[in-house]
């Protein structure tokens, strides 16, 4: 979680999704947070979505999202006893091309650090922006903490009533390049309905102190949307 005054960048800058004959591009993939208060950060997220098969739009703005997130109880992960609780909530944005209607989101997470690990589970209750109920239960198992680069597993499961069922598993890793960079790398391969799919994932996050963090979120916004065209 991003510090007070201090802006941090999850870059995906490739991401590759094969599901059936459907061949799809992410790059850029933006989520901008900017800790305004202490334990808490605004997010702003977006994928450019590139279509490299026939039928589907050429470039689009897809899964943009404007959450806030707090620490409801400091735990492991700011080194104190016990499981560290956030929460996440906000709005989905309609996309450009793609993903009209508005929705909203809300993610409750507990996490917990050990010596040989740390452990995430989420669970995520939705309302889509084609208004249908959406669940999400995730757990996230990393490698310890001082390794340079730690191995990273995930499994989670996904439903949206009367749309699709979707059941995943990705290995990866990441990379602590610096105490503010780090490079993430995984493979993730899922079952939605009968259909599969696979990705191959690629980012960096980083972090920097700022004085005008609200200013940079919006002019991040504006790159993205004029990316979509």
């Amino acid at each position: 979680m991003a510090e007070k005054g201090e802006m941090e960048v999850e870059l995906g800058p490739v991401e590759y999704r094969r599901e059936g004959a459907e061949r799809m591009l992410f790059a850029p993939d933006v989520r901008v947070n900017y800790g305004f208060a202490s334990g808490w950060e605004a997010s702003l997220e977006g994928d450019v979505a590139r279509g490299l098969t026939a039928g589907i739009p050429r470039r689009s703005l897809v899964e943009s999202e404007a959450l806030l997130k707090g620490v409801l109880r400091e735990g492991s992960l700011q080194e104190k006893p016990g499981p560290s609780i956030a929460t996440e909530f906000g709005v989905l944005l309609p996309g450009i091309n793609d993903e009209h209607g508005t929705g909203a989101i809300l993610t409750g997470i507990a996490s917990q650090r050990w010596n040989w690990g740390t452990l995430h589970l989420n669970a995520q209750f939705a309302l889509t922006r084609e208004q249908h109920a959406d669940y999400f239960f995730d757990t996230i198992i990393e490698g310890p903490h001082d390794w340079v680069v730690r191995p990273v597993c995930e499994i989670f499961y996904e439903r949206d009533v009367g749309l699709f069922r979707t059941r995943s598993a990705l290995i990866g890793g990441i990379w602590q390049v610096q105490d503010n960079i780090a490079v993430d790398f995984g493979l993730r391969g899922a079952l939605v309905n009968d259909h599969t799919v696979g990705e191959i994932r690629a980012g960096v996050t980083f972090a920097f102190g700022v004085t005008k963090g609200p200013d940079i979120l919006s002019r991040l916004l504006v790159t993205l949307l004029h990316a979509s065209h």
